[in-house]
């Protein structure tokens, strides 16, 4: 294959613009998947990407065009469209040379679309605008390319109006692709640097590689491979590219996206951003190092199941490099991990996956941010002193809010509530862009839900975080039954604490299991109780079998069963539900 006939491209768009219909439209068209396999979004391989209608992870694929008796090889990354998977979509632009830049014609450009396509400029890829969903009733075709030429300075003829799940456009696209992106530029002749910007675990062929091969060739199968990063050693053990499974070649050469099977059974050699090399030469630029925003603590309920939780947490960070973990033990709930994530959603995601695909039965804490004491990090309420927090600074982010004009009032009342400080507005033709700065803390818990509430499901967010600022807060802390459950601790600002306090004893006493005993379920400040709610015993009715008598004879056996109960209550134990976690987190 020559360069002159290879086009790496990704797509990329805000969440449920149709990158995966289009994507599903450029799979027939170049007969890459045969109609009796072909299915609805068949680049989302996940079964919670199909449950969910979202696309979570990266998805690389090889096709095939043959246009003006030349045959093109068209290597496409299809990438998510959510805040929290950004770093899915910076790893896929480095590896291609252009870009499809997509709107739905319905909603216009939105926060990710933006945040995606300045990202792309940024690194000097070809951008071709596509306006998609032209075929809808509610479609403002010509709203859409004036925001297109006022926002990126395309001009009207660059841009093409398409329908992913017509077809209508289509072929035009796959046109441009071809006249507009440039090839790859490709040197065969100097050794191998290939960069990894995926990968994941067969059990069979170890880490699977996901390459771009920036420099040479890969090796024939047998060979020795390095990986200049970690310093590992593996071996070729199969080569190929994605169609959209594994199709193992006998070449793969500079220019071309591909995979590498490695043989290494331990994950921590193989980082996301390492150079994959023969000799031992200078490393190709990696990728910026993702920061996790948002801190859960995950246990196995069933304590036996650590070391197999450890294992799977290993080979998962695999497929996600955005996801951290390290070690942490809590009184409540045995020892876990303190996983890091990049948002609610993304920590969400992990959860069920793990559940999903790996089997794993686990408890997760109320998420927490990253806090600052003096220069000690604090990743778990937990770990802070609650009568030394006056050195304690929280991270502050920067919001890109994108809403129909309409809105502005109600948006700005809920940044309101939420402490956010107004930055900036631009307005885009009937759109309107607010920018603002605000805590973190405040927007992983109901932020996103409460803005889509008051604006009807059309507002828009990107973020990106700003600063450590200083922050006069307390730690809250819970007792169930006279104990205190560490995991339930939380972090709040001081003059919202009693309030909060209250708010979410009131709500653990609702999702608390009832037992044969009252249950005390207090909210703590240091040694200063600032709420209780008590959780009703289940009363066994004993004057049942009763068919007569006096008073007395029914005072005795409701004393007889108040003693029992007392006795139960001294050696009782709470079980703690997920949904009480839930409740906290919800609040």
């Amino acid at each position: 294959m020559k360069r002159e006939q290879i086009r790496n491209f990704a797509i990329i768009a805000h969440i449920d613009h149709g990158k995966s219909t289009l994507s599903d439209r450029f799979l027939e068209i170049c007969h890459t998947i045969s109609k009796e396999k072909m299915k609805p979004q068949l680049l989302d391989s996940l079964a919670l990407e199909r449950e969910r209608g979202i696309t979570i992870k990266l998805a690389p694929v090889q096709m095939h065009y043959t246009l003006n008796a030349v045959n093109y090889t068209l290597n496409l990354i299809d990438t998510p469209g959510h805040v929290d998977f950004s770093y899915e979509v910076s790893r896929a632009l480095a590896a291609v040379e252009g870009a499809i830049l997509l709107i739905d014609a319905t909603q216009g450009i939105q926060a990710q679309t933006l945040s995606h396509g300045l990202s792309a400029l940024s690194q000097n890829l070809r951008l071709i605008p596509v306006i998609n969903k032209i075929d809808l009733a509610n479609a403002n075709i010509e709203a859409c390319k004036k925001q297109f030429i006022e926002t990126f300075g395309f001009s009207e003829e660059e841009i093409i109006l398409a329908s992913g799940k017509s077809g209508v456009g289509v072929i035009e696209i796959i046109q441009a692709i071809v006249d507009r992106i440039p090839p790859p530029t490709v040197d065969t002749e100097k050794p191998l640097r290939a960069l990894i910007f995926d990968s994941f675990f067969d059990a069979y062929k170890g880490v699977i590689a996901q390459v771009k091969i920036v420099d040479g060739e890969v090796p024939s199968p047998g060979q020795k491979i390095r990986f200049l990063g970690t310093k590992a050693m593996g071996e070729v053990l199969e080569k190929g590219y994605f169609s959209p499974s594994l199709k193992p070649i006998e070449t793969l050469i500079s220019g071309e996206i591909g995979y590498i099977a490695t043989g290494i059974k331990e994950p921590d050699k193989v980082h996301v951003g390492d150079t994959i090399a023969v000799s031992d030469i200078a490393p190709l630029p990696g990728y910026k190092e993702v920061k996790p925003m948002v801190y859960v603590g995950l246990y196995p309920i069933d304590q036996s199941e650590f070391h197999q939780l450890k294992d799977v947490l290993g080979k998962f960070r695999l497929t996600d490099p955005a996801f951290s973990y390290a070690l942490e033990h809590s009184a409540a709930l045995g020892a876990g991990f303190r996983c890091g994530f990049l948002g609610l959603l993304h920590a969400e995601v992990v959860q069920q996956r793990l559940s999903e695909e790996f089997g794993m039965d686990l408890l997760a804490t109320t998420p927490s941010v990253e806090y600052l004491n003096g220069d000690e990090k604090i990743t778990s309420p937990a770990d802070i002193d609650p009568m030394s927090t006056e050195k304690l600074k929280e991270p502050w982010v920067s919001i890109q809010i994108f809403s129909p004009k309409i809105y502005i009032g109600s948006i700005m009342e809920e940044m309101a509530k939420k402490r956010g400080v107004f930055q900036n507005q631009k307005y885009f033709g009937s759109s309107v862009e607010l920018q603002y700065l605000m805590p973190l803390a405040e927007m992983i818990t109901d932020f996103y839900d409460k803005l889509k509430s008051v604006s009807s499901g059309f507002a828009s967010l990107d973020w990106e975080f700003l600063e450590f600022r200083p922050v006069d807060a307390v730690r809250i802390d819970f007792l169930v039954g006279g104990e205190k459950v560490d995991a339930l601790s939380t972090i709040v600002v001081r003059n919202k604490a009693e309030g909060i306090g209250r708010k979410l004893v009131e709500k653990l006493k609702d999702v608390l299991p009832r037992q044969n005993f009252e249950i005390a379920v207090q909210a703590a400040i240091g040694g200063k109780i600032i709420a209780r709610e008590t959780v009703s015993a289940y009363r066994k009715d004993v004057l049942k079998k009763m068919s007569g008598g006096d008073r007395t004879r029914k005072d005795k056996l409701l004393e007889k069963q108040k003693k029992g109960k007392k006795k139960m209550k001294m050696v009782g134990r709470v079980e703690i539900p997920q949904e009480a976690f839930l409740s906290i987190l919800k609040s």
